[in-house]
């Protein structure tokens, strides 16, 4: 996939990574030559249908001979996020770049959101990549620079019985520009990245729908190449922000899908 190798620009770690699409995402990096550590649950998180073994993930990626390795730990523990962040530093190459991939996403009203259940959705989505970026942006500052990309959500814009997860995605899109700010001196992007169009088939996707891919993909929009948008077209955007060729660019959003930061904007159906 990659014409050289990324392996001396330092680690990156993906949270998230245990299923679906994070785990597509770290993947992916790793076959392109970044060294990945993989940071996530090996329980599936409330609202999803997803399953994984750290210990099975990690002979996959040694069968490979893949530069990936996966930890299990919750990004709303500072305990765990820090011996990710450990593990990471352990391979000598220093932190380049985190990945803020794990979410949860139940559906609900303000109504019918227990607070227990709002303050978990806000403590992982949004907390989580506070907690992320907070241990890792130190290491990244002192070894020059480094990039840090976040997994929106159209949601963050408001979408409808989506109220605790469109609160928590809209603030990891305003604390993705704020952190594009601050540390815009440090020499660290921070960027977002937003999947769309619907149809999306991951763990959190089919968990709303009991697993019904065919109720998933109903009347998705898809993406302009004229497909559900997937892992891979993730995995690819990430990776280029994370290139040299993206060294330039912090603070922006990339739309993955159909205009998916524009709240409700639908295309026009093509014409007979």
């Amino acid at each position: 996939m990659s014409d050289r190798p990324e392996t001396t620009v330092g680690t990156v770690i993906v949270s998230g990574a245990t299923f679906g699409i994070g785990h597509d995402i770290a993947v992916y990096l790793a076959e392109a030559g970044y060294r990945v550590v993989g940071f996530g649950l090996e329980a599936a998180p409330v609202s999803s249908v997803a399953t994984a073994s750290v210990t099975a993930l990690n002979a996959e990626a040694e069968k490979r001979a893949l530069p990936l390795s996966f930890i299990a730990g919750d990004v709303t523990s500072a305990v765990d996020v820090s011996a990710a962040i450990d593990h990471a530093l352990s391979f000598g190459n220093g932190l380049y770049g985190v990945i803020n991939n794990a979410a949860i996403g139940p559906l609900g009203t303000v109504l019918d959101t227990e607070p227990d259940m709002f303050s978990r959705i806000l403590e992982v989505n949004l907390k989580g990549p506070y907690q992320m970026c907070r241990a890792a942006v130190p290491h990244m500052a002192k070894r020059g620079g480094g990039r840090i990309v976040n997994v929106g959500s159209g949601a963050g814009w408001g979408k409808p019985n989506m109220a605790a997860y469109s609160a928590s995605k809209g603030g990891l899109v305003a604390l993705s520009a704020a952190m594009a700010l601050d540390h815009f001196a440090d020499g660290i992007a921070v960027n977002t990245v937003i999947p769309g169009g619907g149809g999306i088939v991951s763990g959190m996707s089919l968990g709303r729908v009991s697993g019904d891919q065919e109720r998933l993909r109903g009347n998705a929009v898809g993406t302009v190449a004229g497909r559900i948008m997937n892992g891979q077209d993730l995995a690819g955007s990430i990776r280029f922000l994370l290139s040299e060729e993206a060294a330039a660019i912090s603070g922006t959003i990339i739309d993955i899908g159909c205009f998916a930061h524009q709240g409700s904007s639908t295309p026009l159906p093509k014409q007979a």
